[in-house]
C-alpha cells in the first residue's frame, strides 16, 4: 500500500509538472487565448496575431499595411515574464494540493505591450499611401463662347493626423484590425489670372468691339492683378506708362477723398448733402458746391490734383470746376496724355488711367479694411479708418443698373462711380470704377471705353457687364461636389 501511495504520489506530481509547465485555463495574454500552450508556442501565436497585416480601406481601395513598415514590435520578453510571473504565484506544493482536489487555477489576463514609430506611420501616409490614391481636384474652364465657368470638382485627399489615431488602435487589436481611412476634399485650384485675362480679350473679340477699352483688375487678397489696354485685335502696352482717359463723373471720386481730409469724420448737415448728391446723384453742380465750400473757394480743383500727385498718380488730375465755361485753372502734361502710338482725346479738364483709378480704390479699400495704406500713410491725420469706410458707403449708393452692376447677382455689395461723355448727344467714353465684395474674394475693376465716332450704349454696356461677369465668375467658380 505504502509502494502504490508513493507511485500514485508519483504520477500526480509528474502529471501536475506537466500541467505546470504550460499556462493555466483562461489565460491571455495581449487578448490571445495561452491556456494549455508552452511559452514558445505562445510567443509564436502572439506574433502570429499581431503581424497579420492592418487592412486599410480608401474608398474602394483595399491596402494591407505590414506592421513592420511602422515599426511594429511586440515586448515578448516582458509579456511572457508577466505570465511566467501569474503562473508560478502561488507555491508548488499548495498548487499541487488543490490539484489534487480538482480546485483548477484561472489565468489571468496579460495586458499588451508593443510599441510602433509614429513618425514613421505618418512618413508612410503621407509619402507612400496618400501620393497613390488620393484625387487632385479639378479646375473649372471656361465655357467656350461665354463667360461662365464648367464647374471643377472636388479632389479627395488622406487626412494624414486623423488616420494616425484608428490606425494605432488597429494596430494593438487582435480583432478590429480594418481601418476605413478618413478623408478630406480638396477644393478646385483657381484658373490662372493669365486664363481670366485670355477670356476677358475673347469676349471682347466675340462682342465685335471697334473702340479702345482699358482694363485694370486688382485681386484685393493677393494683390495680382490683370491690366491691358485692347482695340480690335491689337494690344497697347500699358506699362510703364499707361493710357490716359477722361475721367468723366468718376473724377468723383478723387473729390470725395480730397472732401474727407479737410472735414472732421461727421460733416455738417449741409456738407453731407452736397456729398449725397455728387455720389449718388451724380450731380456736376453740387460737385462744385462741395469742393468750394469744403476744400477751396477758387482752386480747389487743384487741390485736389495736388493730394492725388501726394498719393504718386502722376496722371490723374482735375484742372477746373463743372460748370459750363469753368476755365482751365492749368494745364497738365503727364506720361499717358503724352503718349504718341494711342489717343483718346482726353478732356483737358480731368483725366486719369484705367491703373491709377483701381489703385485709387485699392487705397481706400486698404485704409477702410486696416486703417493702412497709402491714404494714412500720406494724410496721417486728415483720413480716418472710419471716414474711409464711411466713403465707402457712399460709393456703395451709387446705383447703376448697367456696366459693373450688370455683372454681378443681386445683392452683390459694389462701390463704384461711373461716368460717361457726350458731344451733341453722342457718346464718346464710357467708364466704370468700382470695388466688388463678394464671398471668393474682393476685387476692383476699372474699365474705360473710347470711340472718336461713336459708342452704341447698348452693346457697350453690355460688353462692361459681361466683362464684369466674367471678373465674377473667376471668384466665385462654381464646384461639382
Amino acid at each position: 500500500m505504502l509502494f502504490f501511495a508513493i507511485g500514485l504520489a508519483t504520477l500526480q506530481i509528474a502529471s501536475f509538472s506537466r500541467l505546470r509547465a504550460v499556462f493555466p485555463a483562461g489565460m491571455t495574454i495581449a487578448d490571445v487565448p495561452v491556456s494549455g500552450l508552452t511559452r514558445q508556442t505562445s510567443a509564436q501565436r502572439l506574433l502570429e496575431t499581431y503581424n497579420l497585416p492592418v487592412e486599410l480601406r480608401y474608398k474602394e481601395n483595399i491596402i494591407h499595411l505590414d506592421p513592420s513598415v511602422v515599426g511594429f514590435e511586440l515586448d515578448l520578453e516582458s509579456m511572457l515574464a508577466a505570465a511566467d510571473l501569474e503562473r508560478t504565484r502561488t507555491p508548488f506544493w499548495l498548487a499541487f494540493w488543490d490539484y489534487l482536489w480538482g480546485r483548477a487555477a484561472t489565468g489571468a489576463e496579460i495586458p499588451l505591450r508593443a510599441s510602433y514609430s509614429e513618425e514613421r506611420l505618418r512618413i508612410y501616409l503621407a509619402e507612400d499611401l496618400a501620393p497613390r490614391y488620393n484625387e487632385p481636384p479639378s479646375a473649372p474652364v471656361p465655357v467656350a463662347g461665354s463667360v461662365e465657368f464648367q464647374p471643377g470638382e472636388l479632389g479627395t485627399e488622406l487626412d494624414v493626423e486623423r488616420s494616425i489615431f484608428p490606425i494605432e488602435n488597429a494596430l494593438l487589436s487582435t480583432q478590429q484590425r480594418v481601418v476605413t481611412l478618413p478623408l478630406g476634399r480638396s477644393l478646385p485650384p483657381r484658373p490662372s489670372l493669365e486664363n481670366l485675362g485670355i477670356l476677358m480679350r475673347q469676349t471682347i473679340g466675340l462682342a465685335e468691339f471697334e473702340g479702345l477699352i482699358g482694363v485694370y483688375m486688382l485681386d484685393l487678397q493677393t494683390t495680382n492683378e490683370i491690366h491691358f489696354a485692347y482695340q480690335q485685335g491689337i494690344e497697347y502696352p500699358v506699362e510703364p506708362v499707361d493710357i490716359a482717359f477722361t475721367t468723366a463723373s468718376i473724377i468723383k471720386i478723387p473729390i470725395l477723398i480730397s472732401t474727407y481730409r479737410h472735414i472732421d469724420e461727421v460733416p455738417d448737415a449741409e456738407t453731407a448733402s452736397l456729398i449725397e448728391k455728387t455720389i449718388i446723384e451724380s450731380g456736376n453742380e453740387s460737385a462744385d458746391w462741395l469742393m468750394q465750400r469744403v476744400i477751396d473757394a477758387n482752386r480747389a480743383p487743384l487741390a485736389v490734383t495736388e493730394d492725388l500727385q501726394a498719393l504718386g498718380l502722376e496722371n490723374t488730375f482735375l484742372a477746373g470746376h463743372f460748370y459750363l465755361g469753368a476755365p482751365v485753372l492749368d494745364l497738365f502734361t503727364t506720361p499717358a496724355n503724352s503718349r504718341a502710338d494711342v489717343y483718346t482725346n482726353p478732356d483737358v479738364y480731368n483725366q486719369t488711367t484705367p491703373s491709377e483709378m483701381g489703385m485709387l480704390l485699392a487705397d481706400l479699400y486698404q485704409c477702410a479694411q486696416t486703417g493702412g495704406g497709402a491714404l494714412t500713410a500720406v494724410f496721417p491725420t486728415e483720413i480716418t479708418q472710419t471716414e474711409c469706410d464711411t466713403m465707402i458707403v457712399y460709393l456703395t449708393q451709387n446705383k447703376m443698373p448697367s456696366l459693373l452692376e450688370a455683372g454681378i447677382p443681386e445683392g452683390t455689395q459694389i462701390a463704384h462711380k461711373h461716368g460717361w461723355v457726350t458731344n451733341d448727344g453722342i457718346i464718346n467714353l464710357i467708364g466704370d470704377a468700382g470695388l466688388i465684395f463678394t464671398s471668393g474674394g474682393d476685387y476692383v475693376l476699372v474699365i474705360f471705353m473710347y470711340h472718336p465716332d461713336q459708342l452704341i450704349w447698348d452693346s457697350s454696356s453690355s460688353l462692361v457687364g459681361q466683362l464684369s461677369r466674367a471678373v465674377y465668375n473667376y471668384f466665385n467658380l462654381p464646384t461639382t461636389q
